[in-house]
């Protein structure tokens, strides 16, 4: 059991100290999260790790943080807060900036950590929404290991699968999103 979940439990019964504890902790938690996501972010970006942290912080509750049932709670919505936050905001400079245009995205050529313009981020969002209706178990996969930069094995286990699945599961992910986007966006440049 991971020092997180245990202080979860124990200020879910009442335990005032694991009630003081879990704010620090968590906050902790959604600065890794920030720091991880934002290193892989364009040389454009103006958002700040800590101005992501804040913004999730207050979109997951603030002070007033709701009861996680667990690790993977708090992740999946962590990892929902931060798409959310990027989006929207990418969503206001392709409107202001680039007059809505579209451009067209190669999936194929696109790495995790690899810097991303507004408009191929917004087509990566179309595509996940789609995408988790479809299959949300591993949407949530694409949106931990996305937007929260977590690793195959860390997403995994915090979705409680195993590696070899959570390998499966992203390879039929990356395939369908591509599939999706060359469907939106017609065939990628290259």
């Amino acid at each position: 059991m991971s020092e997180f979940t245990r202080i979860l439990n124990a200020a879910q019964v009442g335990d005032a100290k694991a009630q003081d504890d879990l704010l620090p902790l968590v906050y902790n938690e959604l600065r890794q999260l920030a720091a991880r996501k934002m290193a892989r972010e364009s040389a454009t970006q103006t958002l700040q790790p800590t101005a992501l942290v804040h913004e999730a912080w207050l979109r997951l509750g603030g002070d007033e943080q709701p009861t996680w049932e667990n690790r993977t709670h708090f992740f999946c919505a962590a990892a929902e807060a931060m798409r959310r936050i990027l989006i929207d905001r990418a969503r206001s400079k392709q409107a202001v900036r680039h007059g809505g245009g579209q451009e067209r995205l190669d999936i194929d050529e696109m790495e995790i950590a690899a810097p991303m313009k507004d408009d191929e981020l917004l087509a990566v969002n179309d595509a996940l929404e789609r995408f988790s209706r479809h299959a949300p178990q591993k949407a949530e996969l694409v949106k931990l290991r996305y937007f929260a930069g977590l690793g195959l094995k860390e997403a995994g286990q915090v979705l409680g699968i195993s590696e070899p699945t959570a390998v499966r599961w992203w390879t039929y992910s990356k395939t369908w999103l591509y599939q999706a986007i060359r469907e939106t966006h017609g065939p990628a440049k290259g």
